[in-house]
């Protein structure tokens, strides 16, 4: 993480940045790289830190091939579910079958998140940000 956020802050560089009221276009690869890389410096303290108290490695007894399904499955839900449908089923679709790939994950908890995740990329993507990404293709209008 830590190199390809870098990566990605390095080549959003040779981009003219602008400011925050006249964003060029390398501002926000170099934003997202800057952020990516700071994630990745934190989760491997993180990990750092936590594997001081232990000796010996945890390995699952199998495969965690549920949660690979559906986190595999949740980005091709969502090309297919916007080319047929639009933003609202294409970010329902992929939230929701993703979220199923964790254990502890109920329909209801992961109903929930889908949702809200749906209403707020709306908002932010359609509305806010004026993406040409259609949200309903099966309503007129939308």
């Amino acid at each position: 993480m830590v190199f390809l956020g870098l990566g990605a802050a390095l080549e959003g560089s040779r981009y003219e940045i602008g400011t925050l009221q006249q964003m060029g276009p390398g501002f926000l690869p170099v934003v997202l790289g800057v952020i990516l890389a700071g994630l990745g410096i934190l989760i491997a303290g993180a990990s750092a830190i936590s594997a001081g108290g232990h000796d010996e490695e945890i390995i699952p007894d199998r495969p965690e091939w549920r949660g690979w399904a559906c986190v595999v499955a949740g980005p091709a839900l969502f090309i297919v579910g916007g080319y047929y449908g639009g933003l609202i089923p294409a970010a329902f679709l992929c939230v929701f079958v993703a979220s199923l790939g964790d254990r502890t994950a109920t329909l209801g908890r992961s109903l929930v998140l889908a949702a809200g995740v749906t209403l707020l990329g709306v908002v932010l993507f359609y509305y806010v940000l004026g993406v040409p990404f259609p949200s309903g293709r099966w309503m007129s209008g939308w």
